[in-house]
């Protein structure tokens, strides 16, 4: 199965979370909005821009220059200073609502993920995926971003490079002679500044000459530097996406239906595919959810969501179904055209610090072994092998390949 990576990048990190923050303490201005930049200390003559608004960049003024540079070409410029306590709030928040769909996620850098998304797409597209974790980023943390969609993290990484802010950019391996290779050699992942000069000598001068260049020439002039930006330049990747297991503070899913469902019926055996991945997470994670969230989106792009509170806290399918259900028949309005169906389970605590009576331990045990044995054979035989007798037709009713 082919890799499906997500490389989700915030634009203009340092001074949008700066925004936010500033914002949200009662602040008039959106610093986006006017000159302003975040810069070092303005006493020191070290102090340079680490981050510029689009009316400085137009401005004129530019990333590590002085502050003293850049005050002679904006005098009215906005001057806020660093502060990695705020950086790193809004980093955790991002990373967190990003753990809502997937367990693989690499943290790159501070404003930089990939996210393996290959086995968490429940027949969605992954530029679904990506369409809506952009638009939940800025509805729900403030900040936009921008997101690459390959099948490696090479070119996920170029894709999320291409025109900015608050885009999604695909780069597949059939797109590459199209999209990358008439960029500026410069402009290739992990290619160092000294060695454009180089390759300049050698008449190489855009992404396109290199991935035309003679592999054995490369190595020859660069060593197995040469091999490695020879491959990159053809869009050769082979590394994994590096994560740390983390416990999510939510976990969801959602789909995007490839034609509108006016049914409650098959609503709910979209909704049960659904949560059959969502509980599959939890016993993953070893966790156990207190609230069921349901959302809903119509064909007229109007969404609306209903929560639920469980008896008690459970990883069970069969108890999330339930109440899942139970949340879709009492917000569904006979008739509606749903294009977008997704299902959320949040405040989620450890399975040990959960205290049940003895009857519910024996009452549970049976429902347990179940998803124990489910969750032990898709592990074993992959995701998609191993479904339930209520799933069988979900497949055919989305029209979508695996």
């Amino acid at each position: 199965m082919e890799k499906q990576i997500l490389h989700i990048d915030v634009n203009n990190a340092f001074l949008s979370w700066t925004a936010v923050e500033k914002l949200k303490q009662g602040s008039p201005i959106d610093i986006r909005e006017i000159p302003a930049i975040i810069g070092g200390d303005e006493s020191k003559r070290a102090g340079i821009v680490l981050a510029k608004s689009m009316k400085a960049k137009e401005c004129g003024i530019k990333t590590a220059e002085t502050i003293y540079q850049a005050k002679i070409k904006c005098p009215t410029l906005q001057i806020f200073p660093s502060d990695f306590k705020t950086y790193k709030k809004y980093s955790d928040a991002l990373y967190h609502l990003l753990l809502q769909y997937t367990d693989k996620i690499e943290r790159f850098s501070i404003d930089e993920c990939f996210l393996d998304m290959t086995e968490y797409l429940m027949k969605d597209t992954l530029f679904h995926k990506a369409k809506e974790i952009r638009e939940r980023v800025k509805k729900e943390l403030g900040f936009t971003v921008n997101i690459g969609i390959s099948h490696n993290k090479l070119l996920a990484k170029m894709a999320s490079d291409f025109t900015k802010p608050d885009r999604i950019h695909t780069l597949y391996p059939k797109e590459i002679a199209e999209k990358m290779w008439k960029l500026p050699v410069s402009e290739l992942f992990m290619l160092g500044k000294k060695t454009v000069p180089k390759l300049y000598h050698l008449q190489i001068k855009t992404i396109g000459d290199l991935a035309k260049s003679d592999k054995k020439m490369l190595e020859k002039k660069l060593g197995k530097y040469g091999i490695m930006i020879w491959e990159y330049a053809n869009g050769i990747d082979h590394s994994e996406v590096k994560f740390q297991k983390e416990k999510p503070k939510g976990i969801g899913n959602s789909i995007t239906l490839p034609q509108n469902i006016l049914e409650i019926e098959k609503l709910e055996e979209v909704l049960l595919a659904l949560v059959e991945q969502v509980s599959y997470r939890l016993r993953k994670c070893k966790l156990q959810a207190n609230t069921v969230n349901i959302q809903l989106r119509t064909k007229d792009f109007k969404d609306t969501s209903h929560q639920g509170k469980l008896i008690i806290p459970t990883s069970s399918t069969k108890e999330i179904y339930q109440k899942a259900k139970e949340l879709l028949e009492e917000m569904y309005q006979k008739g509606t055209a749903i294009r977008l169906i997704g299902v959320r389970v949040d405040n989620l605590m450890e399975k040990e610090e959960q205290q049940i009576s003895l009857f519910q331990e024996q009452n549970d045990e049976k429902q347990e072994k179940l998803d124990r044995t489910m969750d032990e054979l898709k592990e074993k035989y992959g995701y998609h092998t191993i479904i339930r007798a209520g799933e069988m037709q979900v497949g055919n009713l989305l029209n979508l390949k695996e």
